[in-house]
């Protein structure tokens, strides 16, 4: 048997002959460039074919993290940052203190009752 390569081994299955540059069909495309408040232009392609609302206007600056929107001079400010919210503040927003105590009861009961550690029922 012979040790020899396979002529396939490390390429793709349908890639065409090696060194080929255009194969397959490329769909028409647009640019776009976007630019943040600290003036990084970024560019995204978007098909050709693809209707002007269906193009963002705003997309986050790959490089600053900022907001980055198509016109240069007026680029888009910075949105005001909400503070960190822990998920005890997002549940607090949503029960009341009396909701909470009752909530917190029951859930003490039924674990109590699992333990076999309930109090006896009056």
């Amino acid at each position: 048997m012979a040790t020899g390569g396979s002529a396939i081994r490390g390429s793709r299955v349908g890639a065409g002959p090696m060194g080929e540059q255009d194969h397959g069909f490329h769909a028409d495309r647009v640019a776009v460039s976007y630019w943040d408040a600290l003036g990084n232009q970024t560019v995204r392609y978007f098909a050709a074919n693809l209707p002007d609302e269906e193009i963002p206007e705003t997309i986050d600056s790959p490089t600053s993290g900022l907001p980055a929107g198509r016109d240069k001079e007026n680029p888009p400010a910075l949105a005001k940052l909400e503070p960190y919210k822990t998920h005890l503040a997002y549940v607090k927003e949503r029960r009341t203190e009396e909701e909470a105590a009752s909530l917190l009861e029951d859930a003490l009961t039924a674990l109590r009752e699992r333990r076999g550690t309930a109090a006896p029922k009056k």
